[in-house]
C-alpha cells in the first residue's frame, strides 16, 4: 500500500508506473483505492463508476476498470455536503462531519472489494487518500492505516521532495502515528526530486536515523507526467501551458467550483493549433474563438457562482458576435432556458433560468445515467466513443437538431439554429482523434498528427521505465510476497 505524507504527493502517478511496471513482469496486476475523493470519474463496463486514477491505473496494468477498485468514491458538491458512491453506486449524500459516522459502516464494502480483486491477482497495488499523520481522523479510519491494519498490508510513504520539507514531513508522520500503525511502515520513498540526487544522500541518513524506516530510492520529476488525466483539479490548475500564442485558436474554460470530467479538456491541451485558457475567478472571460463549458457536480450552484462572477454577460456577449459555444454535460445543461431541481438532488435551490443560448429546458430527476456511449456527430457522421454519466434529462426544440446519434438509435444533445451553440451530454469526446479533429475545424484551427490514446500508451511504457531505473522494484515485490 502507497500512503502520502499529504496530497498530491504522487500517489496514483505512482501507483500507475507500477501496474505498468509489473504488468511487463507477466503479472496480473490489480489497483485498488478504498477510499477516493474526485469528481474526476469514470464509468466501468457495468454502469458503474470509480475515480478517474484507477481507471487509468487499470488501464496502466492491461484491464478493465471495475467498481471495485475503487469501492468508496465521494464526489463534492455543494452545501449538501458530498456524494457517496459505494462499489459504484450512489448510496446518498453526507456532510463532511456525517460521513466521519459512516465511515466504518463502508468497511464490509472495502473489504468486499478487496477480496474480489484478490481472487483474480498476483499482485494488488494499493493508493492511500491524504496523509495517515492525520490523526483526527484515525477513528474508523478505512482510506489510510484503518485498511492496512484490517489486511495487515505493508506501507510505503511517498514524500514530495518538490514542495519541500520533505524530510520534516516523512519524519513528522512517524512520530504522531500509533505504534501499532507505525509497525506496518516498511519504509518510504521520494517523489518529484530534481537536480543531482546524490545531493540528497545525507536526508536520506537522517529520515532513516530518525525513524528506522528503509527508502526505496529517489524518484526525479518526470515531466511527460503531465500528459497523463490528473485527479483532481488542483492538477488542472498546475498544468500550465507554456507555447506561444501567436497564430493559435483560443479556447476559454470557466474554471467553476465543483468543475467534473475536467480530464475532457486534456487532449485539446496537447493539440499545437489551439491555447485552451482556464479562466479563473475575479477577472472577466477573455476573447476567444470557442467558449467550453466543461461538466459539474452541481449544476445549478456552478451556473449562480458563473453568473456572480458576471460570466453569463461575457458569453451572452460572444454569443452575439457570432461566436461558438460548447457545453459538455453539466455545461449543457446550463446552455437552456431554465434548469430546474425539484427533489433538491444537488442543491437547495429548485429552479434557475439557464444562459438561454439553447432552447431546451432541463430537470434533475431520474436515476443518474452511466454508460459508456459510441455514435457519429450529426450531420456529417464523424464517429466517436466516449461515456455519459449524468442525472436530468433535457429537452425543448433544439433537440430537434442532435449533436449525435447513439449506436442504439437514439438522438442526443442540442444545437442552436445557426449551429454555433452545441450542448451534448458525451463526456470523452477529445481523446477521439476523429471527434476532436472535427472540433479543431469547426473553430478554424488545423488538428495535429496526435494520436492520443497511443501517446497515453507511449508515457505509461516511458513512466515504467523511469520507475525501474530509480526505484526498488524488486524490494517492492519482495513486500507483497511477505504480507500477514
Amino acid at each position: 500500500m502507497f500512503q502520502g505524507t499529504g496530497s498530491d504527493v504522487g500517489k496514483s502517478l505512482i501507483v500507475a508506473g507500477l501496474c505498468r511496471l509489473y504488468a511487463r513482469r507477466g503479472l496480473r496486476v490489480r489497483p485498488f483505492k478504498p477510499q477516493n475523493m474526485s469528481n474526476n470519474a469514470a464509468v466501468t463496463a457495468d454502469g458503474g463508476e470509480i475515480g478517474r486514477a484507477q481507471a487509468l491505473q487499470a488501464r496502466a496494468a492491461g484491464v478493465a476498470p471495475s467498481v471495485h477498485m475503487n469501492p468508496v468514491l465521494l464526489k463534492p458538491q455543494s452545501e449538501i455536503g458530498s456524494q457517496v458512491v459505494v462499489q459504484g453506486r450512489v448510496v446518498g449524500n453526507a456532510k463532511a462531519r456525517d460521513y466521519q459516522a459512516m465511515k466504518p459502516t463502508l468497511m464490509p464494502a472495502v473489504l468486499d472489494s478487496f477480496g474480489r480483486l484478490s481472487d483474480d491477482a498476483d499482485l494488488i497495488l494499493i493508493e492511500g487518500a491524504g496523509s495517515p499523520a492525520e490523526v483526527n481522523l484515525r477513528a474508523g479510519d478505512i482510506a489510510n492505516m484503518g485498511f492496512a491494519r484490517a489486511t495487515q498490508t505493508p506501507v510505503v510513504l511517498i514524500g514530495d521532495i518538490d514542495r519541500g520539507g520533505v524530510i520534516a514531513s516523512l519524519v513528522g508522520t512517524r512520530a504522531v502515528m500509533p505504534e501499532e500503525d507505525a509497525a506496518l511502515i516498511a519504509g518510504y520513498l521520494i517523489n518529484r526530486f530534481r537536480g543531482d540526487v546524490s545531493l540528497f544522500d545525507a536526508g536520506l541518513a537522517e529520515i532513516g536515523r530518525r525513524t528506522g524506516w528503509r527508502s526505496f530510492g529517489v524518484v526525479p520529476h518526470f515531466p511527460d507526467a503531465a500528459r497523463l488525466p490528473a485527479e483532481d483539479g488542483l492538477g488542472l490548475r498546475s498544468r500550465h501551458d507554456t507555447r506561444g500564442t501567436a497564430g493559435r485558436k483560443r479556447i476559454v474554460v470557466p474554471v467553476l467550483p465543483r468543475i467534473a470530467n475536467f480530464d475532457d479538456l486534456d487532449p485539446l491541451r496537447q493539440e499545437t493549433g489551439v491555447e485552451v485558457i482556464l479562466a479563473e475567478a475575479g477577472r472577466p472571460l477573455p476573447d476567444a474563438d470557442l467558449v467550453l463549458l466543461p461538466g459539474s457536480k452541481a449544476t445549478i450552484p456552478d451556473l449562480l457562482a458563473l453568473k456572480a462572477e458576471g460570466w453569463d454577460i461575457d458569453i451572452k456577449a460572444h454569443a452575439r458576435r457570432g461566436g461558438k459555444v460548447l457545453g459538455l454535460c453539466g455545461g449543457y445543461q446550463m446552455l437552456g432556458r431554465t434548469l430546474g431541481d425539484p427533489e433538491r438532488l444537488e442543491s437547495d435551490v429548485a429552479m434557475v433560468d439557464g444562459l438561454g443560448l439553447l432552447d431546451v429546458e432541463t430537470v434533475m430527476a431520474g436515476d443518474k445515467r452511466l454508460q459508456p456511449v459510441t455514435g457519429v456527430s450529426l450531420p456529417d457522421g464523424t464517429p466517436f466513443a466516449g461515456y455519459e454519466m449524468h442525472v436530468g434529462a433535457t429537452g425543448g426544440p433544439d433537440r430537434g437538431r442532435p449533436f449525435a446519434r447513439l449506436a442504439d438509435g437514439s438522438e442526443e444533445g442540442a444545437t442552436s439554429p445557426d449551429g454555433a451553440i452545441v450542448g451534448s451530454y458525451c463526456h470523452g469526446l477529445f481523446a477521439d482523434d476523429r471527434q476532436r479533429t472535427r472540433l479543431l475545424a469547426w473553430i478554424g484551427a488545423d488538428a495535429s498528427p496526435l494520436a492520443y490514446e497511443a501517446e497515453i500508451e507511449r508515457v505509461l511504457d516511458g513512466l515504467a521505465g523511469h520507475l525501474t531505473t530509480h526505484l526498488d522494484a524488486d524490494g517492492l515485490l519482495d513486500l507483497s510476497r511477505r504480507r500477514g
